[in-house]
């Protein structure tokens, strides 16, 4: 039984967001309250909406009566998280979660990669500097997310043409997260909050390799897939060039890095890199196979 009664999330229109929504709704044991920006246009199913002009006195209103905050908010909103723990803060919120849900920020090679991340490292300094003042946290790192990316192509999985692009030899393990293993990762945090408070955690699905999704893929698909083959030193080079002459579309290889690359140093297998929560969480290991029958 979860010792919180009553959630908000911030940035519940978003990938993330709106599986961490789904996963709190179908719980059925929280009261779930959505803020977004007063000028948004985005709906939800939940009927307890709070617009906002995120000015701090207006957030403190809206944070007033709430157990817990939950972050989703995207890249653009990283510096804000400060912010919002100040008002959570002066508004008695017990917990709060920030924006994590990806790739550890406490990985020196995930914040060389992308940069940005160092602000989600800041942000967890910040939380551990509030502790005494009464509000707990956890951070949940999750790597990749799976399920979806191999769905729309994110990963560079191409499903209808049987395509793939592997980096260097394919045979470096990692572990991903499937998008309601993340969601049940947020309910079951909220339910052990004692065992996970102050903490920074991880989860995951699958350990597998890029070889072995192929091997999946192709088992289910009854057909051999073209492979692209490429090194590690060439995507980031290019991703890198691409950022710095503002094509943000090397942000996603740099994402992509972070789970196939071969950069010495990154910690992209939590099974073994790290130590996973999913025995304290409830959360089970599934095979690759078992991912791609399911999506396909």
């Amino acid at each position: 039984m979860s010792a919180f009664k009553n959630v908000a999330i911030i940035g519940a229109s978003g990938n993330i967001g709106k599986i961490i929504l789904e996963a709190l709704l179908r719980a059925q044991i929280y009261s779930v309250t959505v803020i977004t920006r007063v000028d948004s246009d985005a709906t939800f199913v939940t009927p307890n909406v709070y617009r906002s002009d995120f000015s701090e006195g207006d957030l403190v209103d809206a944070f007033r009566g709430q157990d817990v905050i939950i972050s989703a908010v995207g890249a653009a909103a990283f510096d804000e998280q400060q912010k919002i723990i100040d008002c959570a803060l002066a508004a008695g919120v017990r917990h709060f979660m920030p924006s994590e849900f990806s790739a550890s920020s406490q990985d020196e090679a995930v914040n060389k990669l992308l940069p940005l991340f160092s602000k989600k490292a800041d942000l967890i300094t910040y939380l551990r500097e509030q502790e005494p003042k009464g509000l707990s946290w956890s951070g949940i790192a999750t790597s990749g997310l799976l399920d979806w990316g191999l769905l729309n192509g994110f990963l560079e999985f191409d499903i209808p043409n049987k395509r793939a692009t592997v980096w260097d030899d394919g045979n470096k393990s990692f572990t991903m997260t499937n998008e309601k293993q993340l969601g049940d990762a947020v309910i079951a945090a909220l339910k052990h909050w004692d065992q996970v408070s102050n903490r920074y955690i991880y989860v995951a699905s699958v350990e597998t390799t890029q070889n072995k999704i192929v091997e999946a893929l192709e088992k289910a698909t009854a057909s051999k897939w073209d492979i692209l083959h490429v090194k590690t030193e060439t995507q980031v080079q290019e991703a890198t060039k691409q950022l710095t002459n503002g094509d943000y579309s090397g942000a996603l290889t740099l994402v992509r890095a972070t789970v196939f690359s071969n950069i010495p140093g990154l910690k992209s297998n939590y099974a073994k890199d790290e130590v996973l929560s999913n025995d304290v969480l409830g959360l089970e290991m599934e095979e690759i196979e078992e991912t791609v029958q399911r999506i396909l």
